[in-house]
């Protein structure tokens, strides 16, 4: 095995899948902590730990076979390795694009296929190719078919349906959590403590520019501590997950969500091993249908469909606007500052980003995302925001996420419709409204809610480009039909308090 180049991982390829395989079984291992990547953005505090955290674990686990670098590039330390090494397939255009330009400097012999993702990239593209639309439903019953996951010998879906959400959009029940066993918590160790040192000494001496506030370790940062997480989960909250995942309470942040994207998104678990970990919980009689397949949706999906169009939509499509939306992040938005809102649901989200670098997707889409919408963010830099101020967030994750799903800024190419919602939605599917400021019923005057009165304003500056949408033609005929009009558009014109 000597003559065989090492393998250089990057900080989200650190799982068995990567480096234990009979291709790479043997390789040396080689880790660079980049001081430069680590600066490039605001990350947030407890993002950067983690990441840190998951490589230094590995490269303890590793013992010989592996050498960590720390160096100010990626570059300066593949020369101070001084081996030609292999990489996978990494996790970002800005990534690829270096990645070409070592493999002709020499510094890299070969890109292989990433083992981080179900479906490889060529077979998503002849999927897509051809397509009118590119609707994740029709990707995910293709997924379910080709990998044979919860669908019967004759190819038809387990239960006879393939979509059960209709089963998972459950308000919260009227208490203050939900009452299930606590998700899975890490303990700190040694490597978390010689971490957090480095990145003190590092802010003290203004080389990063974290945002948000450093804490105890919430997530997984090793093989162990993630196969952990998805036991419990599976064991104690899976059944729980379905019916109330769009559910929203102010004083449980998990409920029963998997907590799950971290370690999948830093490459601690195989997605593959993950869904049929959950399939068989469904075949014991551990967990019904609609939250197992809730469950599938998300990973063998969601998460592959994100990753796939990233790379076949191109770089170009971090550029795209459809409503015309250019107006900047305010300070207190980009520095996770909750005490400037009064609005309950915003603050809680925004608070729950500040304090752990996380937020359900339901806050992602209809709080965070559904108030950015509305104000009119400019797409790409929410998409940034969205991928630095989250511990789950890689330049792969956000794009479709947000400038397709949440933004609509692609124009329909991954969503149908706007996500966008008054303060009705956020008080049917929360508890937020009962103790806040507004009234979600209010649109006028100071106790309006700026969610409510915010989508009607939002309505009336994007009537003319959303009339050709048929699933928007109810909204806006309710918008012409409106007495206050006016009177709405202009007070939010001038809010400057939310």
């Amino acid at each position: 095995m000597g003559g065989r180049a090492p393998l250089w991982l990057f900080g989200d390829q650190l799982g068995r899948h990567f480096h234990a395989t009979p291709e790479n079984r043997g390789r040396d291992v080689l880790l660079i902590e980049s001081e430069a990547a680590l600066a490039r953005r605001p990350f947030h505090r407890q993002k950067l730990h983690l990441v840190l955290s998951a490589m230094r674990h590995l490269a303890g686990e590793l013992g010989d076979r592996a050498t960590l670098v720390r160096a100010r590039t990626y570059r300066e330390g593949l020369a101070r390795f001084g081996r030609p090494v292999v990489v996978h397939e990494p996790g970002s255009h800005a990534a690829e694009r270096l990645v070409a330009d070592l493999i002709e400097e020499g510094l890299v012999e070969a890109e292989l296929p990433t083992p981080g993702f179900i479906r490889s990239k060529r077979d998503f593209a002849a999927w897509a190719d051809g397509r009118r639309r590119l609707v994740m439903e029709d990707f995910y019953r293709d997924q379910r078919r080709r990998f044979t996951v919860l669908v019967e010998p004759d190819g038809d879906p387990v239960g006879g349906t393939w979509n059960l959400d209709r089963d998972n959009r459950e308000p919260p029940p009227h208490r203050a959590a939900l009452g299930v066993p606590r998700a899975y918590r890490p303990r700190e160790d040694d490597v978390d403590r010689g971490v957090r040192d480095d990145l003190d000494r590092l802010l003290r001496a203004r080389r990063i520019g974290p945002v948000g506030v450093d804490g105890p370790r919430l997530f997984a940062a090793t093989h162990d501590e993630a196969w952990r997480a998805l036991r419990r989960f599976l064991t104690t909250r899976l059944a729980s997950f379905g019916p109330h995942q769009d559910a929203m309470l102010a004083g449980d942040w998990a409920m029963s969500h998997a907590l799950l994207s971290a370690p999948l998104n830093l490459g601690l678990l195989d997605p593959l091993a993950v869904v049929r970990e959950a399939e068989a919980r469904l075949r014991s009689g551990e967990a019904p249908l609609n939250s197992v397949e809730g469950f599938v949706r998300q990973i063998l999906g969601w998460r592959e469909w994100i990753w796939h169009l990233y790379w076949y939509l191109g770089p170009s499509y971090l550029d795209r606007n459809a409503l015309d939306a250019h107006t900047p992040l305010p300070d207190w938005w980009r520095r996770l500052d909750p005490s400037r809102v009064s609005a309950r649901c915003l603050r809680t989200a925004l608070a729950g980003v500040r304090d752990r670098a996380y937020a359900h997707h339901i806050q992602r889409l209809m709080v965070l995302g559904n108030f950015a919408l509305q104000r009119g963010f400019a797409p790409r830099a929410l998409t940034e925001w969205f991928a630095t101020a989250f511990v789950d967030g890689h330049p792969w994750v956000m794009p479709a996420n947000v400038i397709g799903m949440s933004q609509y800024a692609d124009g329909g190419v991954v969503a149908t419709k706007p996500y966008a919602a008054g303060g009705a939605y956020i008080n049917t599917m929360s508890d937020y409204c009962r103790d806040c400021r507004y009234d979600p019923r209010v649109r006028l005057g100071p106790d309006a809610c700026p969610f409510t009165a915010g989508y009607w304003a939002w309505l009336d500056r994007n009537a003319t480009r959303l009339t050709g949408n048929r699933r928007m033609a109810r909204p806006l005929s309710g918008l012409r039909r409106l007495a206050d009009r006016e009177a709405v558009v202009e007070q939010e014109r001038h809010r400057r308090r939310y």
